[in-house]
């Protein structure tokens, strides 16, 4: 008696959840040809280039969540102000980048312009960066290598701030106080604060360049707390003359 052989097909659950490490197996064991291997070697890459981001996002993520507290613990005598330096800056914020598995470096290049980069990389190998350029700090009786060691140290500081993602508040520079452009330093407007500043100002109709252009900043990113402040005093008193002329006109038809 001929004996019928039962194919049983594999769940579709088990083939979706195969990794591309799995086909590779797979392929070989099935002796597949070099072009169908070499095409699962760059599926496989791919993968777990996905994978890695996806972990830098999650660690991310949870980095966020913490509450980094960054605290004044210089004091320039000259403004007589308090402000934060780049080693207590890094030296809070690295333990909980460390928590999740992020760390910091920066590559500098120098072109005519200082240009920083600041780069934070997963365990896993995903990395994310953020890059600002600067004149040498020419403020005060600084040498030429001090000038570019002003920029260097404060374009490290931005760029650290920016790619964590922190509040401009406590932490905004770190070379004594001064910025490249030698005026006392000032807190920048956070990321929350020009989320509502894009807002208000979709919401007047207004025109964001010449907004700008009164405030004296080429973009959002130029905004420091007192000039945001400044646009949306502006802002609101538009929404305010705005509703008002509103409410008049809606009385005089009523008459």
């Amino acid at each position: 008696m001929e004996t019928k052989k039962e194919i049983v097909a594999e769940p579709k659950t088990a083939v979706a959840s195969r990794t591309p490490s799995d086909l590779i197996a797979l392929a070989m064991s099935e002796k597949a040809d070099l072009e169908k291997l070499s095409a699962l070697l760059t599926l496989q890459e791919r993968w777990e280039a996905n994978e890695a981001k996806k972990e830098y996002h999650r660690a991310m993520s949870a980095f966020k969540s913490e509450e980094v507290v960054v605290t004044k613990d210089k004091t320039n005598k000259q403004y007589s102000s308090k402000y934060c330096s780049l080693q207590n800056l890094i030296n809070t914020v690295t333990p909980v980048l460390s928590k999740y598995g992020l760390s910091a470096s920066w590559d500098i290049l120098q072109e005519g312009l200082i240009k920083v980069t600041c780069k934070i990389t997963h365990v896993n190998g995903h990395s994310e960066c953020a890059s600002m350029s600067s004149e040498p700090d020419t403020s005060g009786a600084k040498n030429k290598i001090q000038q570019i060691k002003s920029t260097i140290t404060y374009l490290k500081s931005v760029t650290f701030e920016s790619i964590c993602g922190l509040a401009a508040t406590d932490a905004n520079l770190s070379d004594d106080g001064n910025g490249s452009s030698g005026t006392p330093a000032e807190q920048m407007a956070t990321e929350e604060e020009l989320f509502k500043l894009t807002e208000w100002i979709n919401s007047t109709g207004s025109n964001e360049k010449k907004l700008f252009d009164i405030l004296k900043v080429k973009s959002k990113n130029e905004l420091t707390k007192s000039k945001y402040e400044q646009a949306m005093t502006m802002l609101k008193a538009k929404d305010e003359a705005k509703k008002k002329k509103d409410a008049e006109s809606k009385k005089a038809e009523g008459k």
